[in-house]
């Protein structure tokens, strides 16, 4: 039954969670498709409307296609109040590269993480957060800790202890082998090289 509904560009969905029972649901591949093209979706509150009446829900799993990856195969909601707390995944949006010094001195930005699990309350969930890489020297970085977290948001990770790097600006690698100084090979060495073996010779 499943594979015929999704013959026919259905995408199956289940809405659970809030004191209710489990609700399975069918939508458009189309329509889903078309919201998915907004990074909102994946963490801001959504509003679904089944059977005419609304609920409030949080995008919380997203099954793809094998390798028809903009084919969804199932989607899972949960319904939630905008005072729940929740723990989400929200991206990271890296700006000021433009004029940032280690760039500008030939240094290039490294991503090192692209989102972040944060705990809130669903109603302060923010679509991402910005990371300012307009101050970054080379063999600078910014760490979790350095992060503009609005208020009511904590970071999952920094709470257990891990400040891990977010942003690095550094030289690529071959300017760096470039820039070291190259050892000559020693007298002995190139002697050896040179000189003709007398056998040969023969």
């Amino acid at each position: 039954a499943s594979r015929r509904l999704r013959r026919t560009e259905k995408v199956l969905g289940v809405v659970y969670g809030g004191g209710e029972a489990a609700t399975s649901i069918m939508l458009e591949q189309r329509q889903v498709a078309k919201a998915l093209e907004h990074e909102a979706v994946y963490t801001h509150i959504l509003t679904l409307k089944i059977n005419g009446k609304t609920q409030k829900v949080v995008l919380r799993d997203l099954q793809r296609h094998p390798y028809k990856n903009a084919s969804i195969l199932h989607m899972d909601f949960l319904r939630v109040n905008e005072s729940d707390m929740l723990n989400m995944h929200v991206p990271l949006h890296f700006v000021g590269a433009d004029k940032c010094p280690g760039v500008l001195n030939g240094g290039i930005v490294n991503h090192l993480i692209s989102d972040v699990e944060v705990r809130c309350q669903a109603g302060k969930l923010p679509e991402h957060i910005d990371v300012d890489v307009s101050t970054l020297e080379l063999d600078e970085s910014i760490h979790l800790s350095q992060l503009k977290i609005p208020a009511g948001v904590e970071l999952v990770m920094l709470n257990q202890g891990h400040d891990l790097s977010v942003v690095g600006v550094h030289l690529p690698r071959q300017a760096k082998v470039d820039d070291e100084e190259v050892i000559p090979a020693s007298p002995e060495v190139e002697a050896t090289k040179q000189a003709p073996n007398k056998e040969d010779e023969k």
